[in-house]
């Protein structure tokens, strides 16, 4: 009788463990299915562990963007909730849609030009500039179901292309000292420096250090992690104040739905809707292509694999987030650590969105890190958004000078509107007074026609 309660227990343990064998490989078929995992050379180990790489590289967005957005008047804990559900929206439609190992959140620079300039310097109230984030999102998304997102990429020179993102970098770059105190107003000379006495300044400083000597080494997380030490270094000094660190999301309420479309459609506001726009699809394109190549989703033709749909992703998800409330959501060029990981499909990115959704429950620590700790990542983000400099023809003067004015007039008038606008008349100027017109498209002229009436207009 005992060989025989043996002998019944082991095949009871035994089909037990088919079972859960049995249940696993059924999970692991649909994500093949869905991910088509073997196919580009992966496995969900592999995606789970490059979407929580491309995630702690890019968390510093769910700290620094709330803060952004609450200086337009937003409140911060609906901010903190939006930021983490526009980019997890945007992750999830990423990765199931398209199958890309891209991760997706409220753009920096795009943020700063909705709270400083649209809000700030033009005076808009933030449901108006919410309204032209979700009309930019709608002209995105028209164009990436038709020719037009084509025609019109080809139509801007790619001296300008990486000039608009330099620019918006250096534009980043001065809000990131301006919160930080490094560089103060003067009436004298416009702008000077700081003092470094502040504890505030020394703050934001050192956080930019830490933040390029991590990078620099290869540590996991620099950005989250350095921010995360001089907000300890801050509450050890006294000048934060412990809030707690998890707690259930804030509610969403003051932000839901909250844009002003309808004020948005202002010809005031056609050049707000223009930078949204173009800013936005530069920046994704130029992230969704070098993405590609290092994911291996280009053919031995060149063609890249699913790209339209990436596309369309991006550009549905500026619309999903301005329901929630956020600036523009966008493909972050973060996601290449992911990749570099080993991240191959949409796997990765489905991981980052579920992480995006995890994360509200830690508004508390969202609410914890200080202005000076996040100017810091500001002032280092920017600096990378300049590299795209180096690619500019600076032998030609017609293509440089163009790409100069772009860059330097966004922060000096404080508007990527007015840098883009600027730029872009000026290439068409000088194109056609050296005999060099055919260089010039026919939507570029148009689009001059329209920033030079704003300009005499408005």
């Amino acid at each position: 009788m005992i060989e025989n309660n043996n002998d019944e227990e082991y095949l009871v343990e035994n089909i037990d463990q088919q079972k859960r064998s049995l249940g696993a490989l059924a999970r692991t078929d649909w994500l093949e299915r869905i991910f088509k995992l073997r196919q580009h050379g992966s496995s969900v180990k592999v995606e789970l562990m490059a979407g929580l790489t491309t995630f702690v590289t890019m968390a510093y967005i769910i700290f620094v963007n709330p803060n952004v957005m609450a200086a337009a008047g937003l409140d911060h804990g609906a901010a903190f909730v939006a930021t983490c559900l526009g980019a997890a929206l945007g992750c999830l439609l990423m990765g199931f849609y398209a199958n890309w190992p891209v991760g997706l959140a409220p753009g920096m620079g795009l943020n700063a030009f909705f709270t400083y300039t649209v809000v700030g310097e033009m005076g808009y109230t933030w449901q108006v500039a919410l309204g032209a984030v979700f009309l930019s999102g709608i002209l995105f998304m028209i164009m990436s179901l038709s020719r037009i997102r084509e025609w019109l990429l080809n139509s801007i020179p790619m001296s300008l292309r990486f000039a608009m993102g330099a620019g918006v970098g250096l534009f980043l770059g001065l809000i990131g000292l301006k919160t930080a105190g490094i560089v103060v107003d003067s009436p004298a000379t416009l702008v000077t420096m700081g003092s470094f006495g502040e504890p505030s300044t020394l703050l934001a400083a050192i956080c930019f250090l830490l933040i390029a000597v991590l990078s620099h080494r290869n540590v996991f997380g620099a950005i989250l992690l350095s921010m995360l030490v001089v907000t300890g270094i801050g509450w050890s000094m006294g000048l934060v104040e412990y809030g707690g660190v998890v707690s259930l999301p804030p509610s969403l309420g003051p932000t839901w739905l909250a844009m002003d479309i309808a004020g948005a459609l202002n010809v005031g506001m056609i050049s707000v809707v223009l930078a949204f726009l173009f800013v936005n699809m530069f920046d994704t394109a130029g992230t969704l292509m070098g993405v590609a190549h290092r994911a291996n989703l280009v053919d031995e033709n060149g063609k890249i694999e699913n790209l339209s749909k990436s596309l369309k992703a991006d550009s549905t998800s500026s619309v999903l987030g301005s329901f929630v409330g956020c600036p523009p959501v966008t493909s972050y060029v973060e996601s290449a650590s992911g990749v570099a990981a080993g991240g191959r499909t949409g796997l990765t990115a489905v991981t980052v969105g579920v992480l995006f959704l995890l994360a509200t429950f830690f508004a508390p620590l969202a609410g914890m890190i200080p202005a000076y700790a996040t100017a810091g990542a500001l002032i280092y983000v920017a600096m990378l958004m300049m590299s795209g400099m180096a690619h500019i023809d600076w032998k030609d003067i017609t293509d440089t000078i163009p790409a100069i004015i772009t860059v330097v007039m966004m922060p000096l008038t404080f508007s990527i509107a007015n840098g883009i606008a600027l730029g872009f008349v000026t290439y068409a100027t000088l194109k056609l007074l050296t005999g060099q017109r055919k260089k010039v498209s026919v939507s570029l002229y148009v689009l001059c026609v329209i920033f030079i009436a704003k300009f005499a207009f408005l």
